[in-house]
């Protein structure tokens, strides 16, 4: 099953200012071709499979990391198995050199396991890297992680971060979703995930809709970009995306960052605290909380502490270290009741 997808809106020759004042302030996603066309690995992946694999071998320092393997069946396609009580792949620990001599090995397979390293911090695991490979758009303190595989897919999912994946190795194909569809997705459970986020049920290549009849309204507001080695992409916070690697042999570097402090924890864990102790009141008394949370965290009438002098504002106001410290003790011994 096709579908026609709005395309992402392409840029060229990005620097620090343009990606900062006009991509990321647009809070839409973007398409940055050849951002780091630049870079040696590129240049290596260009070359053939081989020179870009002997490339990244001369980095790794043989430390372990979390490899995903799944059965030629499942065609990459990394999710939960039939009875959805288990996942169609496995995790083992073993070093990136092992993976990538055995993604050399199935290259001429015509149905090969999946394989794949997901988000490998690249400081700790190919030092040396990050140095030849520079992104001047972010902060120097921004991680670099590196996803490595052959055709595998990563279904429908969302980051609480801003993201810039870039291309180094093969093609791979990105849909993505504005956060509004979140009620057309069909999101699974949260408990029990794939990869630890939460992950649409509904497969973008081949939709149920009998089955998921209001993914044809996702559908229609996703927007679709190919990117060759090279180029990059950014997905603003919260944008779900699905995300195809179209070779047998595809590497991938991304920047996951937030510019609010890291002080006021994760929203997600207000979600869970939410379904916790607001979900199951009566209907009359979560119309009652919607409201106070709209007034006094959404603000949408406005300053909820304006009458007030600053000295008065207490939390209300901005908070301080201390008051932040009394906040979190408090919400502990509150979790902490039976």
């Amino acid at each position: 099953m096709t579908h026609s997808f709005e395309a992402i809106r392409e840029w060229r020759n990005v620097d620090a200012g343009i990606f900062r004042n006009e991509i990321v302030a647009r809070n839409r996603p973007a398409v940055l071709r050849g951002l780091v066309s630049h870079w040696p690995a590129v240049a290596a992946g260009l070359d053939s499979q081989r020179t870009l694999v002997d490339y990244l071998k001369q980095f790794d320092r043989g430390q372990p990391v979390g490899t995903l393997f799944a059965d030629p069946a499942v065609k990459g396609n990394f999710f939960y198995d039939e009875s959805l009580r288990g996942l169609n792949f496995e995790r083992r620990l073993q070093q990136i050199s092992t993976s990538l001599d055995q993604l050399l090995a199935h290259l001429d397979d015509p149905d090969p396991p999946g394989v794949a390293i997901q988000s490998a911090p690249i400081p700790e695991n190919l030092p040396g890297f990050a140095a030849r490979h520079v992104i001047e758009l972010l902060a120097s303190s921004v991680v670099p992680r590196i996803w490595i595989g052959n055709g595998v897919t990563v279904r429908t999912h969302f980051d609480q971060v801003d993201n810039l994946a870039c291309v180094v190795g093969g093609r791979r194909r990105f849909v993505l979703f504005p956060p509004e569809q979140l009620p057309n997705l069909y999101v699974g459970p949260f408990e029990f995930t794939p990869a630890g986020t939460p992950v649409s049920m509904v497969s973008v290549e081949q939709p149920d809709l009998v089955r998921y009849p209001r993914f044809e309204h996702a559908l229609a507001a996703a927007q679709v970009a190919e990117l060759e080695p090279g180029d990059a992409i950014y997905i603003p916070y919260y944008w779900w995306h699905h995300v195809q690697s179209l070779e047998k042999f595809n590497v991938l570097v991304n920047y996951w960052w937030n510019d609010t402090s890291p002080e006021i924890g994760m929203p997600f864990d207000v979600l869970l605290h939410g379904l916790l102790t607001l979900r199951e009141l009566p209907p009359t008394q979560r119309a009652v909380w919607r409201a106070v949370f709209d007034h006094y965290v959404f603000q949408t009438d406005g300053d909820p502490a304006a009458h007030l002098a600053p000295e008065q504002r207490g939390i209300l106001g901005p908070i301080t270290p201390e008051q932040r410290a009394q906040i979190r003790a408090a919400l502990v011994r509150a979790l902490g009741r039976p």
